[in-house]
């Protein structure tokens, strides 16, 4: 029928039916006229109990009444229809727009707009995260605002395009896919570090700098160097390095993940950048720590180890009270033997802190992860020259505190230390250098000269074992990361005329398939002379058990 003009009462038209509701066209719903769609109506000639001849009657009204039914009571668009595959001929569609100069992820996988960290995705064309790709999703509106339209997804590595969301399965993009998630084989893990990997393919960046896997910087966000010089050390660990690059972490802790794909990313061949940053993981150990470690505070690094470690075995599945539960553990926690005595006499009335009443001595055996060594006083007055020398002191004299015959005062108990077989395959050493009084820290710069090329022979300081190693054999380790300690002005900006120093740290690094070693600081990368690694304050050192035969190769130096 005709709509009512403007001009007619209401009262004039009572009786006459008001016209029919007409249903959205978008889909094929289903008539209430026995069922059928509206399609199937059309073609019997009638719907909504009208003949399709009454509706020519007056072609004009009726285009009247769709134009006042889509303004006002249509349904909402729907959405573009969304592909399964690409169309016939256009495979590599929008490929052509990835920019990989800009693609970074090693930042924390959080949506640049909402924060969450669930379904995100990296637009391969501007490098920033958004979550989802649904119609409703912020990368789809991304995609419509910017243009931008090959996402990948962070978690299952796929490639997308938006909005038309089909699936993107080019060779191309291999390369894009192994930077975001480098995995490796167990013959690629056990090439690492023979010397057949010195003559390996070169590994080039983007903009074409040289780089040694393995041996990249680490950004400096503010304050991270401590964390920068423990992840690099930790990673340069064989059993820890290859337990970390192999094996499959799903079910694990969030930190057991960050920390693999971190080491993962630090051994790439095929990198974006010479550099990796640590961000990602240094927002995991933030938020575990309740912010005792962050990236604005400088903190200490073998504090961080100690933490870091224990949470990694937490992480790992490792038991609390079950030694060797996890990796981490088996890796690097050995046991000592404690004998203590309380001191019953003074010093002058013959008390020499001697071990003689073996009756009243007390033995413990309590495991470790790491030992500590503590440096001779430093001199507090000049020499002959009228010149403060910084005195030096071999490692092997620190090490004679676990020879089961030195003694030391303890709060007023008498204590002596021995290392026990079996020793473990890493030992991690701790040069206490930084004490305090009761108003300043105060810094022992006393040198440790050691031979890197040789090794140590911790057999003098291991209670002899038949069951576990030779009576007599040498007990040799190689040192594999050495942890140094540079103490730099404060700028007047952040001390003012306190003439406080600030800490800065930095690591030396052996490479094994080479033999040559490598110190890193942050960003900078270089070589270094393996006689010149005592000259720097050493702080943190670790040491890795000798595969080799007793009394064979590096097994004679001295």
């Amino acid at each position: 029928m005709s709509k009512r003009h403007a001009t007619e009462a209401l009262e004039d038209l009572q009786g006459i039916a008001s016209p029919s509701s007409k249903r959205s066209r978008t889909h094929e719903a289903e008539s209430p006229i026995e069922g059928k769609s509206i399609a199937g109506a059309l073609e019997n000639g009638g719907i909504n109990g009208h003949e399709a001849t009454a509706r020519g009657s007056d072609d004009k009204d009726d285009d009247d009444d769709d134009d006042e039914f889509e303004g006002a009571d249509a349904a909402p668009i729907a959405a573009p229809t969304r592909q399964a595959n690409p169309a016939a001929g256009y495979d590599d569609l929008y490929l052509d727009t990835i920019d990989r100069n800009v693609l970074d992820f090693d930042f924390e996988k959080l949506c640049s707009i909402s924060l969450s960290n669930i379904n995100v995705y990296a637009c391969l064309v501007c490098g920033r995260y958004f979550q989802g790709r649904g119609p409703k999703s912020h990368a789809y509106f991304h995609a419509l605002d910017e243009d931008h339209h090959v996402y990948i997804n962070l978690e299952t590595q796929k490639v997308y395009v938006l909005p038309e969301g089909y699936e993107v399965k080019s060779k191309a993009l291999d390369d894009i896919k192994y930077v975001s998630d480098p995995r490796y084989t167990k013959k690629e893990v056990m090439e690492l570090d023979r010397p057949a990997a010195a003559a390996r393919t070169k590994s080039w960046t983007l903009s074409g700098k040289e780089y040694v896997p393995g041996f990249v910087g680490m950004n400096n966000i503010k304050e991270n160097d401590y964390l920068n010089v423990v992840v690099q050390a930790l990673s340069h660990v064989t059993p820890l390095r290859n337990y970390m690059l192999l094996e499959d972490f799903s079910g694990k802790s969030e930190l057991v993940k960050r920390c693999s794909i971190l080491f993962r990313k630090i051994w790439n061949p095929r990198a974006f950048r010479s550099h990796v940053s640590p961000h990602e993981l240094l927002q995991e150990i933030a938020l575990r720590s309740n912010k005792r470690f962050t990236l604005t505070a400088q903190s200490d690094p073998v504090d961080f180890l100690l933490w870091f470690l224990n949470n990694l075995h937490l992480g790992l599945g490792g038991s609390k009270t079950r030694p060797g539960s996890s990796m981490v553990q088996r890796a690097f926690q050995g046991r000592l033997k404690v004998e203590s005595q309380a001191i019953t006499a003074r010093a002058d009335a013959g008390d020499r802190l001697r071990f003689e009443d073996a009756g009243a001595v007390q033995v413990d055996v309590a495991p470790f992860l790491l030992l500590t060594l503590d440096l001779p006083p430093a001199p507090l007055f000049r020499d002959e020259s009228a010149q403060n020398i910084i005195p030096q002191v071999p490692l092997t004299t620190l090490l004679a505190k676990y020879d089961g015959r030195a003694a030391q005062e303890h709060h007023a108990q008498r204590k002596r230390f021995r290392l026990l077989h079996p020793l473990p395959p890493l030992l991690a050493l701790h040069v206490r250098r930084f004490g305090r009084n009761k108003f300043v820290t105060e810094r022992n710069p006393t040198i440790v000269t050691f031979d890197a090329r040789a090794g140590i022979d911790l057999a003098p300081y291991v209670e002899p074992s038949p069951a576990h190693h030779p009576p007599g054999e040498p007990v040799w380790y190689d040192l594999v990361a050495n942890v140094v300690h540079e103490a730099v002005r404060a700028a007047k900006d952040d001390v003012a005329d306190t003439g406080e120093e600030r800490k800065t740290w930095r690591v030396q690094l052996r490479d094994k398939a080479t033999g040559e070693w490598v110190v890193c600081q942050d960003l900078f990368v270089d070589k270094v002379q393996a006689e010149l690694l005592y000259l720097g304050e050493s702080y943190l050192q670790i040491w890795e058990r000798r595969r080799e035969a007793p009394g064979k190769g590096k097994a004679n130096a001295t």
